[in-house]
């Protein structure tokens, strides 16, 4: 018997979704992914480019983000 092949899609998050997500203002968002801000955080997932001046995250990076967030505090 043949295995179906499960299909997970990738879920994109926008800005508001991911501030949401994470608790975190827009401004300190791009903060973490600027290398230049002393709040640099090399680890925030980058956010993807869908169009000219459309941009969104990846839902699992972001969720894969916050649960190192919560390892680091149990330790």
């Amino acid at each position: 018997m043949l295995r179906e092949a499960s299909y997970h899609p990738t879920v994109m998050l926008r800005m508001k979704q991911v501030s949401e997500r994470t608790g975190l203002s827009r401004s300190t968002i791009y903060n973490k992914l600027d290398s230049s801000s002393p709040f640099h955080d090399p680890d925030f997932p980058r956010q993807v480019h869908l169009g000219r001046s459309t941009v969104a995250w990846v839902e699992d990076e972001i969720n894969e983000w916050l649960g190192k967030r919560i390892q680091q505090r149990n330790q």
